[in-house]
């Protein structure tokens, strides 16, 4: 039996070292789909009250 290669290794990094919190965080897809959802939807959310605190009052004829 031969020993493997360079080209033959697996390229899984060891079990015990920590992963990173960003690198779990980009694996989460549904935390990615929440996250995608949310944020625009607050966005624009509190955009339309600023502009609607913002209009002035109509003045009538």
């Amino acid at each position: 039996m031969t020993t493997p290669t360079e080209a033959e290794k697996p390229l899984t990094e060891p079990e015990d070292t920590p992963v990173h919190w960003l690198q779990r965080f980009m694996d989460n897809p549904w935390l990615l789909l929440m996250l995608g959802f949310f944020v625009p939807f607050f966005s624009y959310t509190v955009w339309g009250w600023v502009e609607l605190l913002l209009v002035k009052k109509a003045e009538l004829p």
